[in-house]
């Protein structure tokens, strides 16, 4: 009972950050919670509850998704997502893990800092300019099938292609919600998803419809320049976390 009364504690804090921003309470979640359940179930448990917290935040904002901008980002990721998914199954994902990780500091270092000095270019890119951001898409696809959260390359292209929060997060959402449930159909397939996996989803998901309420609440009530900081901030966070657990 303790174990799941600490896994709900963290599943509730990083439910709630991404209920704000759209992204980041699963690699922020993972860590934790594999400490606490296993990797094997952690991984499973994590991926549904965030499949489900992402759900709901479409149903709300469906008119606020950005069509053209969710078949962008879906598109580049999807044809990274099998390469990930392969790499899971092999094990050969921890120096991938490390390089991220560096490399998600770093950049929010620096957007954290233009943020602070009000010189962050926020217009969307454009031409040749826009190809760097296309692989970070890519990568991010990669990245998602590895560990189920690329949201931290997804983000370097989404804070400069959608500058509304609101269409932020609700596009975000979606495409968590459409490339979770590939991983969870994938997990149906393959007969992974076991009893005592679904029963401890089970009992992780009041914690997540609290961190719903709460995310909801400070999302509300967050102007655009503090929700980029949020962002920024989050990515840091998720960096420093990586690294911290990097196998």
């Amino acid at each position: 009972m303790t174990t799941l009364v600490l896994s709900g504690l963290v599943v509730f804090v990083t439910h709630a950050l991404e209920a704000v921003t759209g992204f980041g309470c699963s690699v922020l979640a993972m860590p934790f919670v594999s400490a606490l359940l296993g990797v094997k179930t952690a991984v499973k448990v994590i991926t549904i509850l965030a499949w489900l917290l992402a759900l709901y935040i479409v149903i709300r904002n469906f008119f606020k998704i950005d069509w053209r901008q969710y078949s962008i980002i879906t598109g580049l990721m999807l044809l990274g997502l099998p390469v990930g998914m392969y790499l899971f199954r092999s094990q050969q994902s921890g120096s991938l893990n490390l390089i991220l990780a560096l490399f998600i500091i770093v950049v929010s270092v620096s957007q954290l800092y233009r943020q602070a000095r009000r010189t962050g270019d926020s217009a969307p890119p454009t031409g040749y300019k826009v190809l760097p951001y296309y692989l970070f898409l890519f990568l991010g696809g990669i990245v998602h099938g590895v560990f189920s959260s690329g949201g931290p390359l997804v983000v370097l292209y989404a804070t400069r292609a959608l500058p509304d929060k609101g269409k932020f997060r609700a596009t975000l959402c979606l495409l968590w919600t459409t490339l979770n449930t590939i991983i969870i159909a994938g997990y149906l397939v393959e007969g992974s998803l076991t009893l005592p996996v679904v029963k401890t989803t089970a009992m992780l998901v009041p914690f997540v419809v609290a961190g719903i309420i709460a995310g909801e609440h400070i999302h509300d009530k967050v102007d655009a320049r503090h929700f980029s900081l949020i962002v920024f901030s989050m990515l840091l966070a998720t960096g420093i976390v990586m690294v911290l657990f990097a196998r």
